[in-house]
């Protein structure tokens, strides 16, 4: 078995462990709740307020592409129009606006969050 293989195993391993000891570590916490006589109705408070998390989900990958896309169309009138170099303006662009689209996105989040 060469380090090849190695990578990719211990990867899903490394997985496997975050999300076993998750789940063991949640089921610990509420088993221990219940042995002290808490009401089993505060592991399902937070669900039913707020709004759904697929909807905030797609505002904010919505906002990212926005800012993926704006950055590529000012990186292009930057290299355009200027003699800086290109190699640098795209990928500093792109990250800069696709910052600004998920924090957009985030505000956007929070006020509908509100209502």
């Amino acid at each position: 078995m060469g380090p090849e293989i190695l990578v990719p195993l211990s990867f899903f391993a490394m997985i496997f462990g975050i999300v076993y000891l998750i789940y063991s570590t949640r089921n610990r916490e509420r088993l221990a709740l219940i042995e002290k006589g808490v009401d089993a109705s505060i592991f399902l408070q937070g669900k039913t307020n707020g709004i759904a998390a697929w909807k905030i989900f797609v505002i904010n990958f919505a906002f990212l592409l926005i800012g993926i896309g704006a950055g590529l169309f000012i990186a292009l009138f930057i290299s355009t129009y200027t003699q800086m170099n290109s190699d640098v303006i795209y990928p500093a662009t792109i990250i800069t606006m696709s910052g600004v689209g998920l924090l957009v996105g985030f505000k956007t989040a929070k006020d509908l969050d509100k209502e």
